[in-house]
């Protein structure tokens, strides 16, 4: 892959006391897990399988798919091995939304209600589907695209990882120079529409993209953690080697590698 990647990494506690969401961004790997569950263990779930992934961005990757799979069987693991030594955080779970960038091409692991979009010649899609019995109900046409979007139960899921045995969407995907991706918790998406999201995608730095885009979801009045992740593949190897951590580890960016 002649492409290196360009990226930020921002997350806000928004209105809630404690931030469940854990994100990781690396010259490799991008991560976002959106933790569920009381006394804090949404939190701990979250922060289990970032660190379980990070180790994917400190080697050679053949194929990023294999790669994926099993590292998310390795989180789905350490989950069900934490409930199991901490009988009071059972019930906890977290979302996965992941891509792992290789020579040639990316992986996608996706799972829960987190999203990732791409963005290229100025066209966003998203190339995950949300887990959820409002996209459930859209997907059987019993509500449209439009009403799923305000639903007041958009943010149930119907699968998410916990330990017990999960289905994850498993992709691959090519990757094209001035691709822009977007990794993002429903603390954005439940309440920034979609034309405004592309609106602040269009800012040329991923920093100031990122800060724009969890400013666009305070203005739209979210109640929950927003977590943004935005990477350029940008030609030869511009990109940047300094990994970071952020989310249910600490607020702000923290070093790890």
């Amino acid at each position: 892959m002649d492409v290196s990647l360009c990226y930020s990494v921002q997350s806000h506690v928004g209105f809630r006391t404690n931030n469940e969401d854990g994100a990781y961004s690396g010259p490799h790997l991008l991560a976002l897990a959106d933790g569920m569950g009381g006394h804090a263990a949404g939190e701990v779930a979250a922060s289990l399988v970032i660190s379980e992934l990070i180790p994917l961005d400190r080697q050679e990757v053949e194929d990023p798919l294999v790669a994926l799979r099993q590292a998310t069987r390795r989180c789905n693991q350490a989950l069900g091995d934490h409930i199991a030594a901490h009988p009071e955080h059972r019930g906890m779970g977290t979302t996965l939304t992941a891509l792992l960038f290789g020579r040639d091409s990316l992986g996608l692991v996706h799972v829960g209600d987190s999203r990732a979009y791409l963005m290229r010649e100025g066209f966003l899609s998203q190339i995950t589907k949300d887990d959820t019995l409002v996209q459930h109900l859209v997907d059987e046409g019993r509500i449209t695209a439009e009403e799923a979007w305000g639903h007041p139960q958009r943010s149930m899921v119907s699968q998410v990882l916990t330990g017990e045995s999960v289905d994850p969407l498993f992709e691959t995907f090519q990757v094209q120079p001035n691709d822009r991706y977007l990794i993002c918790s429903d603390g954005l998406t439940d309440y920034a529409p979609t034309e405004r999201i592309l609106d602040a995608l269009q800012m040329v730095d991923p920093q100031r993209c990122t800060q724009q885009l969890i400013r666009l979801a305070l203005q739209h009045g979210s109640r929950d953690n927003i977590t943004c992740i935005v990477a350029d593949a940008v030609g030869g190897a511009s990109g940047y080697n300094i990994a970071l951590r952020t989310g249910a580890v600490g607020r702000g960016g923290v070093l790890v590698a």
